[in-house]
């Protein structure tokens, strides 16, 4: 393969993303844990199922970071998961501590790279990793609308027992209980689904997006979502590896657009080679800039924790 993507992170969420980088044949990947033996067992483990899933991608696990020289993408997993009773806020500290340490060591080893964070709390997360890194902005991404946008699909799909790939559905703000999903712009074959369903069992649906990691938490018990996060992130390298032009919403440091400034927010984004290349701007009625203001001033009250934990 040509370009090359590093997963820092071997739990559940890195290693799926490794195994669909792998099988869908973007890239050659290095999964990277600090955990002795492990990163390594799950990439000899994913390259035994290349002869049989027919793909000639090549996955190699290191716990140091000479492996990931030279990377076009960096998907930054690490850290601990939410646990069932425990709020984003209470990862923040180790997280934080994590996050320095690891965008530190890929950086410098892939000073050209675009990185997309997933751990969490996803948006305080960004700025460390911005902060870090000292990256530009088109370069640092948070995956959260992506996954937060496919959950609402999924969701109306259900309800209205049509096809997954019908449907359309777009999701900004925070990544957590103050996300904006946006009905007026979730579509159906195009058909805007305020006209589909009523407006009661639309909150429903978006009451059930916001609590979608959540709910998944308290089902499992012992873990958090890894299958659709690691699809999420694969969706953004993949658009960024193809240079693909792709909309999707992800948090990107905004300087003004939206009336925000100085913040990792979710707003829809162009991406392509160069990370994000574009930051759309789409017409919000009174309400929903209302709740993408609430849910930014939520993000800049976690940034202010962060900061003072630093």
């Amino acid at each position: 393969m040509d370009k090359k993507v590093t997963v820092i992170g071997a739990g559940n969420v890195g290693a799926t993303t490794a195994q669909r980088l792998a099988e869908k044949e973007l890239c050659d990947v290095v999964l990277i844990d600090i955990a002795e033996g492990l990163p390594q067992g799950k990439a000899l483990d994913l390259v035994e199922a290349a002869p049989i899933e027919k793909h000639d991608s090549f996955i190699e696990g290191s716990n140091t970071y000479d492996a990931s020289a030279g990377s076009d993408i960096i998907i930054i997993t690490a850290g601990i998961p939410r646990k069932p009773g425990m709020s984003r806020d209470d990862l923040i500290k180790t997280n934080m501590n994590i996050m320095k340490r690891v965008t530190a060591d890929a950086a410098k080893q892939s000073p050209d790279a675009i990185i997309i964070i997933v751990s969490n709390p996803l948006d305080a997360m960004c700025h460390v990793a911005f902060d870090t890194s000292g990256f530009p902005k088109n370069r640092v991404i948070g995956m959260a609308g992506v996954l937060d946008s496919a959950r609402f699909r999924a969701f109306i799909a259900m309800e209205l027992n049509v096809s997954v790939e019908n449907t359309h559905a777009f999701v900004l703000g925070g990544h957590g209980d103050t996300m904006v999903p946006l009905p007026r712009y979730s579509t159906v074959a195009g058909i805007p689904i305020t006209e589909l369903m009523t407006a009661e069992r639309i909150e429903a649906l978006v009451d059930r997006t916001r609590k979608g990691g959540g709910e998944i938490v308290s089902l499992l018990k012992t873990g958090s979502a890894f299958y659709a996060p690691s699809s999420a992130a694969v969706e953004m390298a993949e658009a960024i590896l193809k240079d693909k032009k792709k909309i999707l919403p992800c948090a990107a440091y905004l300087e003004g657009e939206y009336g925000i400034d100085g913040l990792f927010i979710g707003v829809p984004v162009k991406l392509g080679k160069q990370g994000i290349e574009e930051i759309i701007q789409i017409k919000l009625t009174g309400a929903e800039n209302a709740a993408l203001q609430h849910s930014a001033e939520a993000v800049k009250n976690l940034v202010a924790d962060l900061k003072k934990l630093a």
